[in-house]
């Protein structure tokens, strides 16, 4: 475990209640500071060792009273030891290219971004963004990011099948949002960007890789338990899990009790 007692100065915000997009009959608030000026970087920093994410210039993280089930998830990348099959997905995307671009959106992100909230996310908060909010979501940073391109060149000139935008932190890289072409299931391209972001971030002697929020009993996040050992942050702490199956999910999304402020 990591106990965390530095205090951050910053003014902090609430949400309203609104209805929750993982679990049914749920309602979701969160906590929320903006990052601006020359400390953004270090408070984004210290914000993610505490469970928050960033999107554009706000720093969030989840603060339901009767829900406790949104887990900060982080993969310790030299403890990562990949299973059979996640191997076996690194082997089918090894003929992809890797390109590290500056936080600038281009045409060809946004038609596959479009692409695949089309198939994957329709009636999801974001299916009606715009090529100006696509921009704004990849070019509107106060920290060191990049967005890591995946390119097929068999594919000539519509070569890009996934994107990550992804945050270089002090402790490690932060996946703040990955979009792949679905047509490309073979591939598993999802899975795919997290093990090669495990393998940059240990290259690059990083120690973790932030996979945002983990919510016990939401299929469509169940996947990122599958990426062992993990760490996850509750009650002020982040506590090692080598095995999602040995965890309690019952009492995991239960309402934490002892919630820590910044």
């Amino acid at each position: 475990m990591t106990h965390l007692n530095q205090k951050i100065t910053a003014q902090f915000f609430l949400t309203a209640n609104q209805p929750c997009p993982y679990l049914p009959g749920r309602q979701e608030r969160k906590l929320f500071t903006t990052l601006r000026g020359t400390e953004a970087r270090n408070v984004n920093d210290q914000l993610s060792l505490r469970g928050f994410r960033r999107s554009q210039s706000v720093a969030y993280r989840p603060a339901c009273a009767d829900c406790g089930a949104c887990l900060s998830i982080r993969v310790p990348v030299q403890d990562y030891r990949p299973t059979s099959s996640q191997k076996r997905i690194m082997r089918r995307n090894k003929d992809l290219e890797r390109r590290a671009c500056a936080p600038w959106a281009t045409e060809e992100q946004y038609d596959l971004f479009r692409t695949y909230l089309g198939d994957r996310h329709s009636d999801g908060g974001m299916a009606d963004m715009d090529v100006c909010e696509f921009a704004s979501m990849i070019e509107e940073t106060t920290v060191k990011s990049r967005i890591i391109e995946y390119h097929d060149p068999t594919l000539g000139e519509d070569s890009l099948v996934a994107s990550c935008l992804t945050d270089i932190m002090g402790d490690g890289m932060s996946m703040v949002y990955s979009f792949f072409h679905p047509d490309q299931a073979r591939r598993s391209l999802g899975l795919f960007m997290i093990l090669d972001h495990i393998a940059i971030a240990r290259e690059a002697g990083l120690p973790h890789i932030y996979l945002g929020y983990w919510v016990p009993g939401s299929r469509k996040m169940d996947y990122k338990a599958k990426f062992a050992p993990f760490e996850y942050f509750r009650s002020g702490v982040w506590t090692r899990a080598d095995d999602a199956s040995e965890l309690n999910v019952e009492e995991l999304i239960q309402p934490d009790p002892a919630p820590t402020l910044p």
